[in-house]
């Protein structure tokens, strides 16, 4: 793709154009807009591919791309309509647990009961639980996505996985 072979740039915008639609949602409602970032962002991609690192690591690199283009919307949004900054926007995603993988009604109460839980974190530390278990993200990727440093991500995790843990003493062999 950096060498400018339009398959593999397909191929990537296939792979990762759903998962990137799904983080923006989750960053922003309006889905129009979130589309129209991700297609800048694949449009850079694409402009500026002879300066990309081969050692990037792709998945990564996208969802942090979707990130700021998003934070950019919102500062241009701020500057003409007063709106608030990337920080402060709530993370939309409602974690499920898919219904398929609950079989007896015991299960289906816990799985409420972590569903609730997880979704009356604070907004930063959902979306650094979306990313490290839902999107298999490591700690660094997740610092560069959300903008801040190693050690950061990792007390978001952690502070997101302890209060999980207080709030839901029954649910320990999910966390």
């Amino acid at each position: 793709m950096i060498a400018g072979d339009e398959t593999s740039y397909s191929l990537l915008f296939k792979k990762y154009f759903p998962i990137a639609i799904s983080y923006g949602k989750s960053l922003l409602s309006d889905h129009d807009k979130v589309q129209d970032c991700i297609q800048d962002v694949f449009v850079d991609i694409w402009i500026y591919r002879n300066s990309l690192s081969r050692e990037v690591i792709v998945k990564a690199y996208v969802l942090a791309s979707v990130r700021k283009r998003i934070a950019r919307l919102h500062k241009r949004d701020q500057f003409f309509k007063k709106t608030v900054s990337i920080d402060s926007v709530s993370f939309y995603l409602d974690f499920r647990i898919e219904n398929e993988l609950i079989f007896d009604s015991e299960s289906a109460i816990r799985v409420k009961k972590l569903n609730l839980l997880v979704n009356n974190l604070p907004s930063r530390q959902k979306e650094a639980l979306y990313l490290r278990y839902h999107q298999s993200l490591s700690v660094e990727q997740i610092a560069v996505i959300l903008d801040v440093n190693y050690q950061s991500a990792i007390n978001l995790l952690h502070r997101s996985l302890l209060k999980l843990r207080q709030e839901g003493k029954n649910l320990k062999q999910f966390v």
